[in-house]
């Protein structure tokens, strides 16, 4: 164990709760961005997977966000110096879904900090369990991966080819990730973070070759994509970030069902899947 490794300890067990009274409104709003004009939503409602990330939002004063847009380090998160942030990866399960209009409750704590050397330089690895409850209840239960690592090389554009057919039997989608989509789910999670909304700020200081698309939406889309298709509630859901995507090409969704379970990809424009997904079914 590093000395760096060695001074986050203090942070391994630390919890943080936020309340919400899962108000109409950001459904609606999250409604309208996901383009979502056959479901009715009212107070009362079943609020889809994943929607909670439009709930327990941080609230960081505007004095205490960093130069990226991200709120500084070391209040519930660690101070790990590394400049990139990614959402990369979480696994769901889903006991009973939350109910709009009703006051819902988040608790998280951090379970482990690893600090590794990869190809493009130091990680660290935070693991933070969710427990989502309402009326008592434990509605989900979510374990997040969040990834800090070093500045990497330049990041190329990628080279658009054409996509292979999809399986015989499997749902699709075409997304366009305009930068109109992506201000507006910065905007839902109220996330500041510049490489989704900042052009000159993500080609210019991060070295990316557009606006990035963010994790969680792709990760939502592929949900919608389970939500819109299936038949049976969704019991878990997993995903994990491969490779970013970006404002510069549509993307592809692909779901592949298969005995109570899909199996999900979303592919980039180079071909090359950009994250990888499970669902199973209640």
């Amino acid at each position: 164990m590093t000395d760096s490794i060695t001074d986050y300890a203090q942070w391994i067990g630390r919890k943080e709760i936020t309340d919400d009274d899962l108000g109409l409104s950001p459904t609606l709003a999250a409604a309208a961005t996901l383009n979502d004009q056959a479901t009715r939503f009212e107070n009362g409602s079943a609020l889809p997977p994943l929607w909670h990330w439009f709930y327990f939002l941080p609230k960081a004063p505007q004095s205490q966000l960093d130069i990226d847009g991200h709120p500084k380090r070391g209040g519930f998160m660690p101070p790990i110096p590394y400049p990139r942030r990614m959402f990369a990866g979480s696994r769901m399960t889903f006991h009973r879904p939350l109910v709009i209009g009703q006051p819902a409750r988040r608790e998280a704590v951090i379970r482990d900090i690893q600090q590794k050397s990869g190809r493009s330089g130091s990680l660290a690895f935070v693991s933070v369990v969710c427990s989502y409850y309402q009326n008592n209840q434990l509605c989900i239960e979510e374990e997040q991966d969040i990834v800090y690592r070093e500045p990497g090389p330049t990041v190329p554009s990628p080279q658009v080819v054409a996509w292979p057919a999809a399986p015989e039997n499997a749902w699709t989608r075409i997304v366009t990730p305009d930068p109109r989509l992506l201000f507006r789910f910065s905007a839902l999670t109220f996330n500041a973070h510049r490489i989704h909304y900042d052009r000159p700020y993500a080609t210019g200081e991060e070295g990316y070759p557009g606006l990035v698309v963010h994790g969680p939406l792709t990760a939502v889309l592929l949900m919608e994509l389970v939500r819109h298709s299936a038949t049976r509630p969704a019991r878990t859901f997993s995903f994990r970030g491969l490779a970013p995507l970006f404002d510069l090409a549509p993307f592809r969704l692909v779901g592949v069902p298969d005995d109570g379970k899909v199996s999900l990809e979303a592919h980039g424009p180079d071909g090359k899947t950009a994250m990888s997904a499970s669902c199973e079914f209640a």
